[in-house]
């Protein structure tokens, strides 16, 4: 099975098309994008239009090439779009919401669990935020602190004891379906692990999952699927690891420029990876 992985396009338009165009030409069984999917541009509120205006269509291209589009929301994706994000991928049969959530593909051996939380993070909106552990140390905290409703945004007035109510992800990790074959599961988790250089922000903080880590090591998926720091490749020099049979991959993307796109390509039968820059075409 041919899988093409990217993550983190932030709903620009040119990227997403190029992933078509690629799945069009290189014909992957399944591709992943592995969450923060929706425009960040302008009024947050209004990331509902992305979905009904692009990604409607967008998935009733993968449809009609019978070409499996699993993806989940990041933590830049408005938490009171994920009904519309759903019901917009059950319209698909080739298109799965991988959010917190199982997929086979019918007759394959591999099975696909996503999973879109993060650990708390110094930004203000915190709608897919959680403590790592239980003893999970905030990080400093950079302007307000906000979740999203359905009548605008919450400001939160004590966000660490807010987030001390929710579950951690160590907990939404241990309620997350159980794969029947483990050797041949895929995982695709927003946030990466931490410890294996995956996770490093442009000053040198490294911000990534312990519970994820202790998860991957015990359990040796066959493959683990990350991004949300988009600068990780480019900080630490590495962009895959090897953590005992589990092979990571967090190919980055391009962050201040909007002129490049990266992806991966993967074969699971013989786990041959490639990772992939393009620039984007001039006009």
């Amino acid at each position: 099975m041919k899988l093409l992985y990217v993550t983190d396009i932030h709903g620009i338009e040119w990227k997403h098309n190029k992933i078509f165009d690629l799945a069009s030409s290189l014909k992957p069984d399944v591709v992943i994008n592995g969450g923060d999917m929706l425009t960040f541009r302008g009024n947050l509120l209004h990331q509902d239009r992305f979905i009904t205006g692009f990604l409607d269509e967008y998935f009733s291209r993968f449809e009609s090439m019978k070409i499996y589009y699993l993806g989940l929301l990041g933590n830049d994706d408005l938490g009171i779009f994920d009904d519309l994000f759903q019901k917009t991928c059950d319209k698909y049969s080739y298109v799965a919401n991988m959010a917190q959530k199982r997929f086979q593909i019918e007759g394959s051996k591999y099975e696909f669990i996503g999973m879109n939380w993060v650990t708390d993070l110094p930004f203000g909106l915190k709608d897919r935020a959680r403590k790592d552990t239980k003893d999970f140390e905030f990080p400093k905290q950079i302007g307000k602190q906000y979740i999203s409703t359905p009548n605008g945004f919450k400001k939160l007035e004590d966000w660490s004891s807010y987030a001390e109510a929710l579950p951690t992800i160590e907990d939404e990790i241990r309620n997350l379906v159980k794969p029947s074959d483990m050797n041949n599961t895929v995982y695709i988790f927003h946030n990466p692990p931490a410890n294996l250089d995956l996770d490093v922000c442009h000053d040198g903080r490294k911000v990534g999952s312990k519970a994820e880590y202790v998860f991957l090591k015990e359990n040796q998926p066959k493959l683990s699927l990350h991004g949300h720091i988009h600068e990780s490749p480019d900080i630490s020099g590495k962009w895959y690891s090897q953590l005992g049979k589990t092979t990571c991959i967090q190919p980055g993307q391009s962050n201040q420029h909007e002129n490049h796109l990266i992806y991966a390509l993967i074969d699971l039968e013989t786990m041959n990876i490639e990772r992939k820059i393009i620039k984007k075409e001039s006009k």
